[in-house]
C-alpha cells in the first residue's frame, strides 16, 4: 500500500462545513432536523401500520385542537368583544370609522388570533405532550419502542407534528370565527343592556361588510401558512425537549418549562418573519403610485 494521502479542502468548503455543523448543534438546527425527519417519517408510512399511524394522529388532533376549545374559545370571545366595543367606541371619535373592517381584520385575523391560538395550546397542548414524551424517557419506554425495533420519531413524533399541525389550522380558523360572530353578539348584548353608557349603534350587515372589505388575499394565505407554522414549532419544541431528557425525573418539569418558553419564543419571531409580507405588499403599493 501507498503512503497515506491527506484530503486537503479549501477555505470555502471548511467555513461551510463549520457553519453546517455550527447550525446542526444549535436549537433551531435540532428542531429543524426533528422536524424534517418527522416529515419524512410521515411519507414513509409503512401501509401494514398506516391504520396505527392514521389514529395516532386522529388521537394528537383530538388532544391539540378538541379538547383545548373551550379555553380558546372564551378567550376568542373576550377579544372579539373588547375590540368590537373599543374600535366602536373610539374610531368615530377620532375620523377613523371607516377603517373599522380593517381594524378588526388586523387585530383578529391577521395577528392576535393566530398568536393567542399558538400561545394557548402551546401553554396546553404542548406542555402535555412535552411532559408525555419527557416520562417515557424517563422510564425508559423510549428504549423499549427502540429495542422492538419502533422507531419513536415515526411512533411518537411524527404523530404529535402532523397532528398538532391541522389541530393548530383547525383552531385558528375557529378562533377568528369565534370572536368575529360571537363578539358581535356579546357586544350588542352589552350595547343593548347599557345604552347610556355605550351610545352607538351596531349593525351586522354594516359590521359583516366591513370585515369583507377590509380583507385580502394575503390574509387568506396566512390563515393557513401561519397556523401550520406555528403547529409545527409547538410540537417540534415539545418533541424536541421531551426527547432531550435524561433518566431523571427532575428534567421532566424543566424540560416542559423550556418547551413552552422556547415555543412563545419562536411563535413571535415567525409571526415578524411573516409580517414581512404585508410590509413587502405595503411598500409596492406606495412605489407604485409614484
Amino acid at each position: 500500500m501507498g503512503p497515506e494521502q491527506k484530503e486537503y479542502y479549501s477555505i470555502p468548503a471548511r467555513i461551510l462545513f463549520w457553519m453546517g455543523a455550527i447550525w446542526l448543534r444549535s436549537l433551531p438546527g435540532k428542531l429543524s432536523t426533528l422536524f424534517f425527519k418527522a416529515i419524512f417519517a410521515f411519507f414513509t408510512i409503512d401501509t401494514r401500520r398506516f391504520r396505527t399511524e392514521f389514529r395516532q394522529i386522529i388521537l394528537q388532533i383530538y388532544f391539540t385542537g378538541i379538547e383545548a376549545f373551550p379555553l380558546v374559545g372564551m378567550v376568542a370571545v373576550l377579544l372579539g368583544s373588547l375590540t368590537i366595543i373599543q374600535a366602536m367606541t373610539v374610531m368615530p371619535k377620532v375620523g377613523f370609522g371607516d377603517f373599522f373592517g380593517n381594524l378588526m381584520v388586523i387585530v383578529i385575523i391577521r395577528e392576535l388570533g393566530p398568536v393567542l391560538t399558538a400561545f394557548l395550546i402551546a401553554g396546553r397542548s404542548g406542555a402535555g405532550l412535552a411532559a408525555y414524551i419527557a416520562n417515557m424517557k424517563v422510564e425508559s419506554e423510549v428504549d423499549a419502542l427502540e429495542t422492538m425495533g419502533i422507531d419513536p420519531i415515526k411512533y411518537l413524533v411524527m404523530p404529535a407534528l402532523i397532528g398538532g399541525m391541522f389541530a393548530m389550522l383547525i383552531m385558528s380558523v375557529m378562533f377568528s370565527t369565534v370572536a368575529i360572530v360571537v363578539g358581535f353578539l356579546v357586544a350588542k348584548s352589552i350595547i343593548f343592556l347599557l345604552p347610556n353608557v355605550f351610545e352607538m349603534k351596531l349593525m351586522w350587515g354594516h359590521y359583516l361588510e366591513s370585515i369583507l372589505l377590509g380583507l385580502r388575499r394575503m390574509d387568506f394565505l396566512m390563515l393557513v401558512v401561519k397556523p401550520v407554522i406555528f403547529g409545527g414549532i409547538i410540537t417540534a419544541n415539545a418533541c424536541l425537549f421531551g426527547m432531550s431528557v435524561k433518566n431523571d425525573v427532575r428534567e421532566v418539569p424543566k424540560a416542559t418549562s423550556k418547551s413552552v418558553v422556547f415555543s412563545f419564543t419562536f411563535v413571535v419571531l415567525a409571526d415578524l418573519l411573516l409580517s414581512m409580507f404585508y410590509w413587502i405588499g405595503y411598500l409596492s403599493g406606495i412605489n407604485s403610485l409614484f
